[in-house]
């Protein structure tokens, strides 16, 4: 699925999506383990925003072999709702050095070396199956909107099999459930390529 909407204005979707969904169960037990992993609700919240707030410094600082020495997290006090406010924040910081990132601007990852597409696309997939990961553990509807899973999907995961929904079948790439004919990928055992794609 290719896309002509901004990637800033996707990843800002899917902040949307994310963080209306999850302070629907902001007054739950988030010390429950999310589903599909060995982090409680609140340590996967952790996880996204210091995940995404390392996306952005990359593709500022553009290393060319190395994480960045910037980490960012969450206070460990804060109520839930402040902490989805702080994942705001991340992906807005993500969504400005996607923006201003320049079409030949490469950074370093452990799956791949990227551009500016490749880590948006990045940050969309940390929100989208992290949200479905909690939404789970906390009784919610964790599925995922077809129109922010596909341009991610296409992106991350040009192999992924066709004729499903893109929300269906980016958890089946990420390890989280069964497609017809394609049993669950292992747990850890899956990755995205963030390289660009060959012309």
């Amino acid at each position: 699925m290719s896309t002509t909407t901004p990637w800033s204005r996707l990843l800002a979707g899917t902040a949307d999506f994310s963080t209306t969904l999850l302070e629907q169960a902001a007054d739950q037990d988030w010390s429950l383990g999310a589903a599909d992993s060995d982090w409680t609700c609140r340590a996967t919240l952790d996880h996204l925003a210091l995940g995404i707030l390392g996306y952005a410094g990359l593709l500022i600082a553009r290393p060319t072999d190395r994480y960045i020495t910037l980490f960012g997290s969450l206070d460990p006090a804060a109520p839930v709702p402040d902490c989805l406010e702080g994942l705001r924040i991340a992906t807005t910081m993500l969504a400005s050095a996607v923006r201003e990132a320049t079409p030949d601007a490469r950074a370093w990852h452990p799956w791949g070396h990227s551009d500016r597409t490749g880590f948006a696309a990045m940050g969309m997939v940390e929100l989208l199956v992290h949200t479905h990961d909690i939404a789970r553990a906390l009784g919610l509807d964790g599925t995922l909107p077809d129109g922010l899973a596909g341009p991610a999907l296409a992106r991350l995961f040009p192999d992924a099999p066709p004729g499903h929904g893109p929300g269906e079948t980016l958890l089946w790439s990420t390890g989280r459930t069964v497609l017809p004919d394609h049993p669950r990928k292992p747990a850890g055992r899956w990755r995205w390529h963030g390289e660009l794609p060959r012309p």
